[in-house]
């Protein structure tokens, strides 16, 4: 493996395209958490993630002759990018295969960097096998996403940025899809900083990183189920296996929910919109069992469709308690109604929806349903709320709360 000088060239290379993006204290995630969190907003990157690094220093380096054939890549989405703009910078033909699930966000911005892009398969795997055939056919120089010692260079001047910036870092929290991304960032922070703990972070449906690794071999997936689409492998790469092997020292797991709550918070504390596999780092937070240290969540990517935005903030609100969907059985007379919205009314929360039920089956023969969504401030506003309801003579009973 190569000294820290191969980095050194990269942030050289990329100072002429990069923007910065320089760390943010966050004092939300730092209460909740009992440490000093900081995030690396890689979202703010020119082509909103971190892959613009790594696809700018690997086709940077081709020869004349590599470049005049072209490149090839295959993507969810931010790769393609990447290797757009960069094939753009560098007068260089660029052909784009990504899965058919891609969000329509991340298609269109690589047309507009002046890409051929081809639609193809459910998951990235399927994209992969269709770019690397078209690689065969027309002579084309693949652009690996992850798996290729020049790629990961690139991304690793992360930790570079990140270290000159704050050299007291003790962990940096990082999002692994193929692996390209961690192995970087680790292989650079622990050559300049080696008591510094490099922690993985992948979403639990796709997690083929922490399976390789408990299993001391490159395993694949049966399926990589989860909302994080930009970290949807089944299989990691296997030169980013050996670096994340040597130098990444614990990989953690997050749920969709976990995903949403994170979304919802870095939306609403920092006016921060971030894809859902950029936002696992931040997800992660709270499973660390670990306070007073300064952590750093690389928040890698920021491409997401606008329909996907509003759905995670609803889901970001049922998972935070923001959003309560209750029933309650009422006498079937004038007025019931207007008592109802008082006690709502008086406890501060705010009524979303309501359906008065005349028709349903209940113990006694007068009474009816009603079901009640409320806005509130989280766990505590509605305990007050269900127990002012209990003292006057109502029982809530808890609905499974829908997207509203």
């Amino acid at each position: 493996m190569k000294k820290v000088n191969e980095f050194l060239e990269a942030r050289e290379k990329l100072s002429k395209v990069l923007l910065n993006t320089n760390l943010i204290f966050s004092s939300v995630f730092s209460q909740e958490t009992g440490n000093n969190v900081y995030i690396k907003p890689e979202n703010l990157q020119k082509t909103g993630s971190f892959k613009i690094r790594g696809a700018y220093n690997k086709i940077s380096k081709l020869n004349n002759e590599e470049k005049k054939k072209g490149v090839i890549a295959s993507s969810a989405g931010n790769h393609a990018q990447g290797v757009a703009y960069a094939a753009k910078e560098l007068g260089i033909k660029a052909t784009i295969v990504m899965p058919k699930t891609t969000p329509l966000i991340k298609v269109e911005s690589t047309k507009q960097y002046g890409a051929e892009v081809i639609l193809y398969g459910d998951v990235y795997d399927d994209a992969y096998k269709k770019a690397k055939e078209l690689e065969k056919e027309n002579g084309y120089i693949f652009i690996h996403p992850f798996n290729d010692e020049d790629v990961l260079f690139g991304q690793g001047t992360i930790a570079l940025e990140i270290l000159d910036e704050l050299p007291l870092t003790d962990i940096i929290l990082v999002p692994i899809g193929g692996g390209g991304l961690i192995s970087g960032i680790a292989y650079a922070a622990k050559q300049i900083k080696p008591d510094i703990k490099i922690i993985g972070v992948e979403p639990e449906g796709a997690a083929s990183a922490k399976k390789s690794i408990a299993e001391n071999k490159v395993i694949e997936l049966a399926e990589a189920n989860t909302i994080a689409d930009g970290t949807a492998v089944k299989k990691i790469g296997d030169i980013n296996f050996k670096y994340i092997k040597e130098y990444v020292d614990d990989i953690i797991t997050v749920s969709d929910y976990e995903l949403m709550e994170a979304f919802l918070l870095l939306v609403e504390k920092h006016k921060i919109i971030a894809e859902n596999s950029g936002i696992l780092s931040v997800a992660a937070l709270k499973k660390l069992n670990l306070k007073g240290k300064n952590i750093v969540s690389v928040l890698s990517g920021g491409n997401i469709d606008v329909l996907m935005i509003s759905s995670m903030i609803n889901k970001g609100l049922i998972r935070r308690d923001r959003i309560f969907n209750f029933s309650v059985n009422i006498s079937d007379k004038p007025g019931e109604l207007a008592k109802v919205s008082e006690l709502i009314a008086k406890v501060g929360a705010n009524v979303i929806k309501l359906e008065h039920n005349q028709f349903k089956n209940l113990a006694r023969f007068r009474d009816v349903e009603l079901q009640v969504t409320v806005e509130t401030n989280g766990s505590e506003h509605i305990k007050k709320l269900i127990e002012l309801f209990e003292k006057h003579g109502y029982e809530i009973i808890k609905l499974k709360s829908k997207i509203i």
